[in-house]
C-alpha cells in the first residue's frame, strides 16, 4: 500500500475551519407505530463546530449508524431536528459527505480510481474537465496520486478506503460523516488511515464525525467523544479530549491522559449509571 507522506509539523498548513456547525436538537428515532413501535434513539443533543472532529461510541446495536444516517439526511428523525447552520436537514445536503464501512461495495468495479471519485460529481452538473481535476486533486490528497488509473481489484483494502474518502473530498463537503471507516483493515493500515484523517482535517479545515466501536481510535482522533448508551439510546456523556497536537501513534497513546480518557469512556459504556469522573484533561 502506498504510504501517506507525513509532512513535519513545522511545514504543515493549518486551514481555517470552513462551513457551519452541525447541530442536533432533541433527536429521536422510532420504527413503526403503536405498541409494536421500536424506539432506537431518544432526545439526542449533539453539536459539531466547524473544523472539529467528533467520535460517537457506544455498545453494538445502540443505534450509532441510525444516528449517522439521520445526520446525513438519509433517514428522517421521528423527533427533534438536524441542522447545518440555520438550515434544517430534510434530505442529503451538499455540505455533507458520507464514507461507509463497506468501501469495497461502494466502489464501481468497472471504473478506475479516478473515475470512481469523479462519478458522483456528474449529479452536481460539474463539467467533465473540472470533475477530473477535482478527482485527481482529492486522490493526491489521500496519497494515491500514482494510482489514478488502477481499478478497485488492483488496490489493497486500505487504498480502496482512501478512494472512498477521496470521493467525499472531491464532492467538496464541509462535513465528513464516517461509519466505522477503518473496521475492515489491518491494524497498521488503520493507524495510517487515522493519521491521514487527522492530516486532512488540519489541512482542509473540514468537520469530521466518526462512528466507531474502537475506544482507542475515538480518543486518538477526537476533540470530543459522544458516548451513547441505553435502550433507546441517549447521550450518556460527552468527553472533551485534551491531548497535545499534532498527535502521533506512539507518543499520544503513551500519554497517561490517553489511558484516563479510555478508561472513563469504557466505564461509561459498560455502566452508564456511573457519575462522570473528572480527568486531568478537564482541569
Amino acid at each position: 500500500m502506498q504510504e501517506l507522506q507525513v509532512v513535519p509539523p513545522a511545514q504543515v498548513h493549518v486551514a481555517r475551519p470552513r462551513g457551519h456547525a452541525l447541530v442536533v436538537r432533541g433527536l429521536g428515532k422510532r420504527y413503526g407505530e403503536g405498541p409494536a413501535a421500536k424506539e432506537v434513539l431518544r432526545d439526542i443533543d449533539l453539536r459539531v463546530e466547524p473544523g472539529e472532529l467528533v467520535c460517537i461510541v457506544g455498545p453494538s446495536g445502540t443505534g450509532k449508524t441510525t444516528l449517522l444516517r439521520c445526520l446525513a439526511g438519509l433517514q428522517t428523525a421521528s423527533a427533534g431536528s438536524v441542522s447545518v447552520g440555520h438550515r434544517v436537514i430534510s434530505e442529503p445536503p451538499e455540505e455533507i459527505g458520507l464514507v461507509f464501512q463497506d468501501y469495497g461495495r461502494s466502489l464501481l468495479p468497472w471504473m478506475n480510481a479516478l473515475g470512481n471519485v469523479a462519478f458522483p460529481l456528474q449529479g452536481k452538473g460539474v463539467p467533465k474537465p473540472e470533475r477530473l481535476r477535482r478527482a485527481q486533486q482529492a486522490l493526491e490528497s489521500v496519497g494515491l496520486g500514482e494510482a489514478l488509473h488502477r481499478y478497485p481489484w488492483q488496490l489493497s483494502g486500505g487504498m480502496q478506503q482512501r478512494v472512498a474518502i477521496a470521493r467525499a473530498l472531491a464532492y467538496e463537503a464541509d462535513i465528513l460523516l464516517m461509519d466505522e471507516p477503518f473496521a475492515s483493515v489491518d491494524a497498521q493500515t488503520r493507524f495510517d488511515l487515522e493519521d491521514l484523517l487527522l492530516n486532512l482535517r488540519r489541512q482542509l479545515g473540514i468537520s469530521i464525525v466518526v462512528v466507531t466501536h474502537d475506544i482507542d481510535e475515538a480518543v486518538y482522533l477526537s476533540d470530543r467523544v459522544t458516548v451513547l448508551s441505553g435502550a433507546p439510546a441517549s447521550v450518556a456523556e460527552v468527553v472533551d479530549v485534551h491531548l497535545d497536537a499534532p498527535r502521533e501513534q506512539i507518543g499520544t497513546k503513551a500519554d497517561p491522559r490517553f489511558s484516563e480518557y479510555r478508561t472513563r469512556i469504557l466505564k461509561r459504556i459498560r455502566r452508564p449509571e456511573l457519575t462522570p469522573v473528572r480527568t486531568e484533561g478537564d482541569k
